[in-house]
């Protein structure tokens, strides 16, 4: 496996804590909460209901906390009632190897990504999408600003700059994310003979 966010990972190698199914609406409703009011109050809501999640939990990702809020009015429960912490018995062995490469070349990585996404349509991508603006899976980097641009809310070139930073910020947390990780292995990215030497 190649790349994938770092809750996805931790599902592949440890399995996956069951959580009740939610009702569309109180997603919905959250959804709509969050846009007339912003992450402020994204994080009080979850501070003032859910104090143990919010001294746990990742305080600055949206996607996080609505889905723990989620849980939180569809159960009455805190999300963490549900992690139960228990691994998984995979029938194959596990082995993390995480690239490390300087930030002044990560930067340039991610700006260059950026205008790749724009030469590939992304644009054109994101308009064919307009009607399905407010589904959760559109509320990611690269869809979201570009939606702003759509709806003429700013122009393309901040559109880019806003891809740019955002992906930036993303990467940021990531880094913090898996940097928890005690069984990653990590290797610079140029030294490509002990990276393929631990991979055989």
């Amino acid at each position: 496996m190649v790349g994938g966010t770092g809750l996805y990972i931790k599902a592949f190698c440890e399995g996956f804590d069951p959580v009740p199914h939610i009702d569309e609406t109180i997603r919905q409703k959250i959804n709509s909460n969050y846009k007339a009011y912003g992450m402020a109050w994204l994080q009080q809501e979850l501070k003032e209901k859910d104090p143990v999640f919010w001294e746990t939990g990742e305080k600055k990702n949206p996607q996080r906390i609505m889905r723990a809020l989620e849980v939180l009015y569809g159960t009455g429960k805190s999300i963490t009632t549900f992690h139960t912490k228990k691994k998984e018995k995979r029938p194959f062995n596990i082995l993390k190897v995480g690239l490390q490469i300087s930030k002044e070349q990560l930067h340039k990585n991610i700006n260059n990504r950026a205008d790749a996404m724009i030469e590939a349509g992304l644009i054109e991508e994101v308009k064919s999408l307009l009607p399905y603006k407010n589904m959760n899976a559109l509320q990611t980097v690269g869809y979201k600003e570009i939606f702003l641009y759509l709806e003429g809310k700013t122009n393309l070139q901040n559109a880019i700059d806003a891809i740019r930073h955002n992906t930036g910020q993303y990467a940021k947390r990531q880094m913090t994310w898996f940097k928890k990780d005690q069984s990653i292995y990590w290797l610079q990215a140029a030294n490509i003979e002990l990276i393929m030497s631990l991979l055989k």
